[in-house]
C-alpha cells in the first residue's frame, strides 16, 4: 500500500509516496512520460545498480541510465558535466525528465543537473538510503561540492514527485544505515521532542516496524518548514533550522576531505558540537547534553572525531559556510530538546571550545 504525502509549495507542489514497495508507483509515473512523448533518463550509483538490479529494472525497464560512482567526491563538477552530456547525448528536450534513483549524492547531482540542463528540467527524487529518505530527497536543494566548501554550488530546484520505498533499505550497509539516523535525530532535536524520546527509549533498525512511520514523520516536519520558508530566506530560524548541527558537520568534511566521513557521521558529531555550543550559551544543561551523546551512541553514531582535526582549518571551513550573512557566522542551537533556533553574535571563542570538546586540537 503506497501512502501520499503532499509538499505544498503552490504550482511547485509535488506528492511524496511512501510504501515498502514503491517500485510500481514509479513504473507507472515513467510509462505515463513515455506515453506523453516525453523523454526519460535515469541516474544512479553502482552500488544500487549491483545490489538492486532487479529493482531498477521494475521501475525504468530500458530507459537509458547513467551509473556513477558512489561518494561524496561525486557531487564534482567533473561528474556533473557527465551527468549534462549523457542528458545531451540521449537528445532529452525541455520536456524530458530525469529520475535520480540512488543517495543523497545522486539527488543533489541530478537534481541540480536538471536545474540546469536546458535551462530547468523536470526531476523525480527515488532515495534508496534513510539519510536520503528522510531529508535531502525532500526540498528541492541540489546542489555539487567545490574545494572550498560543501554544497557551494547548487540551486533550488523542487523535484516533480518523490517515491520512498522503504524496502529498498534492506541492502543498505549497517554504516550508510547509521549516517542517516543522523538526520532522523536531528529531526527530533530541532523540531519533535516526542520523536527523540521515541529513539531514546527504543533504537531505531531497518527491521524496526515502526521504521516507516518515523521516515514519513521527518518528511512530514521538513516539507512544512519547507512550505514556509521555501529558499531560506527568513531572517532568523526558518528553512536554516534544518541545518542544525551541519555548520560543524561540513566543516569536518571539508577540512577531512569529502569520503573521510559519511555525511550522517560528521552530523552527528556536529550534533554533539551544537549541543555543546547551546550548553554554553545557557539554553540546555550538561544531562541534556549527555542525552543527545547517548542517542546518538545507540545508533551507532560517533560523537567524537576519530582522530584530533586542527581547530584553525575547522574555523575557516566554517567561516565559508553559507549561512554566514554580512561576515557573521550564524548557529543552529538548542533551547531545549525539540526547539532549536538560530542565533548571530556568537563569541567564536565559544564554538571553538565546542570543536575542542568533540576532538579538534
Amino acid at each position: 500500500m503506497v501512502e501520499s504525502l503532499t509538499v505544498n509549495l503552490g504550482e511547485r507542489s509535488y506528492p511524496i509516496r511512501f510504501g515498502a514497495n514503491v517500485a510500481p508507483a514509479v513504473r507507472a509515473a515513467v510509462d505515463a512520460l513515455v506515453a506523453a512523448g516525453r523523454k526519460v533518463a535515469v541516474v544512479t550509483d553502482r552500488n544500487l545498480a549491483r545490489t538492486q538490479r532487479d529493482a531498477l529494472h521494475a521501475m525504468f525497464g530500458e530507459q537509458p541510465m547513467l551509473v556513477l560512482e558512489p561518494g561524496e567526491e561525486t557531487k564534482s563538477l567533473t561528474e556533473l558535466g557527465r551527468v549534462l552530456d549523457f542528458l545531451a547525448e540521449h537528445r532529452v528536450d525541455r520536456g524530458g525528465a530525469l529520475f535520480a534513483a540512488g543517495g543523497g549524492v545522486i539527488g543533489d547531482l541530478a537534481g541540480f543537473a536538471a536545474a540546469s540542463y536546458l535551462r530547468g528540467i523536470a526531476f523525480y527524487q527515488v532515495p534508496t538510503t534513510l539519510l536520503s529518505m528522510v531529508d535531502s530527497s525532500v526540498g528541492g536543494k541540489t546542489g555539487i561540492n567545490l574545494k572550498a566548501g560543501k554544497n557551494l554550488v547548487g540551486a533550488f530546484h523542487q523535484p516533480k514527485g518523490v517515491f520512498i520505498g522503504t524496502g529498498l533499505l534492506a541492502t543498505l550497509p549497517p554504516r550508510e544505515f547509521a549516517a542517516g539516523m543522523a538526520e532522523v535525530i536531528k529531526t527530533g532535536l530541532l523540531g519533535d521532542a516526542a520523536l527523540f524520546a521515541q529513539l531514546e527509549a527504543n533504537t531505531l533498525t531497518v527491521e524496526s516496524a515502526e521504521l516507516g512511520a518515523v521516515v514519513r514523520r521527518c518528511c512530514a516536519l521538513k516539507a512544512g518548514v519547507v512550505e514556509a520558508d521555501e529558499h531560506e530566506t527568513a531572517k532568523e530560524d526558518g528553512r536554516a533550522l534544518l541545518n542544525l548541527g551541519h555548520t560543524f558537520g561540513h566543516a569536518i568534511e571539508q577540512v577531512t576531505g569529502y569520503g573521510h566521513y559519511l555525511h550522517g557521521e560528521a552530523v552527528a558529531i556536529g550534533l554533539a558540537a551544537a549541543a555543546r555550543l547551546s550548553q554554553k550559551l545557557g539554553y540546555i544543561d550538561a544531562a541534556t547534553v549527555a542525552r543527545i551523546d547517548a542517542v546518538l551512541t545507540a545508533h551507532a553514531l560517533p560523537v567524537k572525531l576519530r582522530e584530533p582535526l586542527p581547530l584553525g582549518p575547522l574555523m575557516a571551513a566554517m567561516a565559508r559556510d553559507k549561512k554566514v550573512r554580512a561576515g557573521a557566522l550564524r548557529f543552529v542551537v538548542l533551547k531545549s530538546l525539540g526547539n532549536a533556533v538560530t542565533q548571530g553574535g556568537v563569541d567564536p571563542a565559544l564554538a571553538e571550545q565546542s570543536f575542542r570538546e568533540v576532538g579538534a586540537v
